[in-house]
């Protein structure tokens, strides 16, 4: 074999090996890797039950029902919103019209089932992912809180793309 040819033959288990290595890697990871969708982007395109990921936006004000330690309730980025059910103790800072990342897994009905669920952890902080939703979505206003926005009567369509409502102050 001539130099020329033992190196391009180097070169190309070199990369076999490369890509196999990636793959392998990918593989290890796939169960690991979470993904972040806000409503809108659920809404055009669904994810299939039973698949991880987060999804986060505002709690809708007037959709949370409570039940001992279950809870359900609305995750909207004022385009479209998601159905939440949730079993166990929400964090001190949850309430309606501020910022949340939800993560869990839609059933089989659409309804998703959050395992965790994270809180915005003051007035002004919003989780980047949900303000890059928001602002994705044409929604998004300067003051991350939204004091004084009324989510629970908005004109938008759920994530089924059923409309539900009226106005937004």
């Amino acid at each position: 074999m001539s130099p020329k040819n033992a190196r391009a033959a180097m070169i190309i288990s070199g990369l076999g090996f490369l890509a196999l290595a990636a793959m392998l890697a990918l593989t290890a990871l796939e169960d690991n890797i979470v993904f972040f969708r806000a409503p809108s982007e659920l809404a055009e395109k669904p994810v299939a039950a039973g698949i991880a990921l987060r999804v986060g936006g505002l709690v809708r004000d007037g959709t949370v029902q409570r039940d001992g330690l279950n809870v359900r309730f609305q995750i909207t980025d004022l385009a479209h919103q998601i159905d939440v059910r949730f079993t166990g103790m929400l964090p001190d800072l949850f309430r309606e019209g501020q910022g949340v990342v939800a993560e869990g897994r839609f059933d089989d009905a659409g309804m998703f089932i959050a395992d965790t669920v994270l809180a915005k952890h003051d007035e002004t902080y919003m989780p980047p992912e949900v303000a890059d939703a928001l602002k994705a979505a044409g929604r998004w206003q300067a003051d991350a809180a939204h004091p004084g926005t009324d989510y629970s009567d908005a004109a938008y369509p759920d994530a089924t793309g059923r409309k539900t409502g009226a106005k937004v102050k």
